[in-house]
Formats: C-alpha cells, structure tokens, sequence
C-alpha cells in the first residue's frame, strides 16, 4: 500500500517537511558519489560511516569495518566486525569513524536504496506535513528527532550486539505516523494497492491504512526475535515500531491544535 494523498489541507507550508525531504535527498546522492549507484543506493562503507551500528552504540569506542577473505573464486565477505582488538591486529581501518552519538542522528539522513528514498519520503511529505501543521515548525523538528531517537533506542534494545547498521528516516517518520492516528483517526488516505499484477487506488480511513501498516511492522517484528542480527532483510522493524509508540505517546504534548477534517475526497 503506497499513500497518495489525504484530504486535510494544511493552513501553513510545511517548511521543516520540505527541509527534511530536501536534507534527504541530498544526502543520498552525496553518499553514492562517495561510493555506490544512484538506484542501489552507497557502498557498505559508506553506510558504516553514517549509519549507526547497534553493537557501537552499546560499546562506546569499539571500531567496525567490513571484512573479506581471499579465495580462488576471488573475495569472499564475512560481513561487518565490530571487534577494535581484531581488526587492529590485522590492519583494517575502521569504517566507522563518527563519534556514536553523531551516527544517532546521521543514520536517519542515510537511506540504502532509491526505492528506500523514495518511499520514505512520499510518507513523509503525506503525513509529515499535516503533523507539522498541528504543532508548529520548531516543535516538528524536534518531535521529528526525538522520533528518531527513540525508534532507534527499541532497535538496539532488542539487538544490542547487532552489527548490521541502522539508516533511514522510516522510524523518525513512523513517528510522524503515530501522531497522525491519533490526531486525525476519521482522515482518508487515497492509497495505490499492489497486489501481484492487480493494481488499484482506493480510498482509506487513516485507521485502516496506517493500522494494517503498523500490524505488518508488529508481525514481522515478531518473526525478527528469531534473528541474531535484529534486522530481518535488512529491515529494521523495531525501528519502526518504536518510533510509532514515540508518536502515539508524545504528540499531545506537542500538538497545540487540530483541523476539522472534511467527510470525503470531493467528488467531480
């Protein structure tokens, strides 16, 4: 389910959404500059630069790098070590070089792909914008990063030895998705539904839309507590939900007022 649109207007542009979006976005192409291609998004390298790694965020100081091995069919990866003693002993330099309190805010600005990309910020622009609206551009900003703080605090909680890195905006947005049930439930979302080769756009409660969203976070979630790694298919779930309750939880304390919301998407 991909949101097109809902049918709230907005009384003020949304400036710090805009920004967001354009901080994004600018930051993806600088990070496949530096290594990568436009559609598969940066390099391993560069996602341990700015991505936050939940095994450093739990061991202050530790460094992490990608490590290969050389066999006759050529490298071989054995995926990111987070061990300073061991890397050091065989000269590899770290890829994480950021201070860990910096990649908190750093993995938000990172994103994995161009789908990736694209796909938070269409949620972002749907959804951020009306939030940002009920409460103002500084106290959006801030629900925006504490968002992101707290979706990426469940992830390492749950997989405090994780070394597959955390990056995109998806928990800090999953916030903005929290605030939004809870201020406009009646909302309706025009939504692009894929189902296999059947495609079509219908209209949604924002009940329904964001709570099926939220459901498949929580299942799939639910399935990860299997994984090691705290990240099944390089998605962080976790993230997503705990950035969601950060939402649910805060946006009275930060919303200051609310529209009315019209009863359907006009008729032509």
């Amino acid at each position: 389910m991909i949101p097109i649109k809902d049918n709230i207007p907005t009384d003020r542009f949304p400036f710090v959404t805009v920004a967001l979006i354009i901080a994004n976005v600018i930051v993806y192409l600088l990070a496949i500059r530096h290594g990568g291609s436009f559609f598969s998004g940066p390099d391993t390298p560069e996602v341990l630069k700015f991505g936050a790694i939940p095994k450093a965020v739990t061991h202050p100081g530790v460094h992490c790098a990608e490590v290969a091995r050389q066999t006759l069919a050529g490298p071989e990866s054995l995926g990111v070590v987070c061990n300073t003693a061991l890397l050091d002993a065989n000269g590899i330099a770290a890829q994480n070089p950021l201070p860990t309190w910096q990649t908190v805010f750093t993995s938000m600005f990172m994103h994995g792909s161009f789908l990736h990309i694209a796909g938070n910020m269409v949620f972002l622009w749907i959804f951020g914008n009306n939030v940002e609206d009920s409460m103002g551009p500084v106290r959006f900003a801030i629900f925006y990063l504490l968002g992101g703080i707290a979706a990426l605090a469940l992830q390492v909680a749950v997989a405090p030895n994780s070394t597959a890195p955390t990056i995109g905006a998806s928990g800090a947005i999953a916030a903005v998705l929290g605030g939004y049930i809870l201020l406009y439930p009646r909302a309706r979302i025009l939504t692009l539904v894929i189902i296999i080769f059947f495609v079509t756009v219908i209209e949604l409660p924002a009940t329904v839309m964001i709570g099926l969203w939220f459901v498949i976070q929580a299942l799939y979630g639910a399935v990860n507590l299997t994984d090691p790694t705290g990240a099944s298919g390089g998605v962080a779930y976790f993230a997503h939900i705990g950035g969601f309750a950060f939402g649910l939880a805060a946006i009275k304390l930060f919303a200051t007022r609310r529209k009315e919301i019209p009863p359907r998407f006009p008729v032509y």
